[in-house]
């Protein structure tokens, strides 16, 4: 019963929310892909790293833009839950990023980190991905790491693909 429920919640989504789950479907294993098998500083080095989210939160001043950012977050955050493959906070904000630069919407993700056991030092790294202030994707505990890295992407910057 589960599964017809699932599939009569989808077919009451939009044309443009389905639109937008199945190119969050399809960009999300393209990004776990790119993340099995590229160095991390391969797939960053297109992107520009800030001192600090605050230095990167002042995209999005258009309302329609973080409306649209808002609807391509929650599209991946919908898709990542039905992927067969590991859709972690990383893939999902790489995802982010390949969506909102191919509309031209500036956006910016943060890697964290915190000590996951203090007795042997271990670490936990979390990503989330922001349009201004909102939140698109790895809100949840986001904020018991502590910030690492800030990347963002803009309008200006180049479309260079990965």
């Amino acid at each position: 019963m589960a599964v017809v429920k699932k599939i009569g919640r989808f077919f009451a989504l939009s044309f443009k929310e389905k639109r937008l789950f199945f190119e969050a479907y399809w960009t999300l294993g393209l990004m776990r892909l790119y993340i099995l098998v590229r160095p991390f500083k391969h797939i960053s080095a297109p992107l520009m790293q800030y001192a600090s989210q605050e230095e990167a939160s002042v995209c999005c001043a258009d309302p329609y833009l973080e409306k649209e950012a808002r609807s391509i977050g929650r599209a991946i955050v919908r898709a990542a839950a039905y992927t067969p493959w590991q859709s972690a906070c990383l893939a999902q904000s790489l995802t982010a990023w390949k969506m909102l630069q191919k509309r031209s919407i500036d956006g910016y993700f943060v890697l964290g980190a915190k000590k996951e056991n203090a007795h042997d030092g271990t670490l936990a790294a979390h990503a989330w991905s922001k349009c201004g202030n909102t939140f698109l994707t790895g809100k949840e505990g986001h904020e018991n790491f502590t910030p690492i890295s800030v990347f963002g992407w803009n309008k200006k910057l180049s479309k260079e693909t990965l």
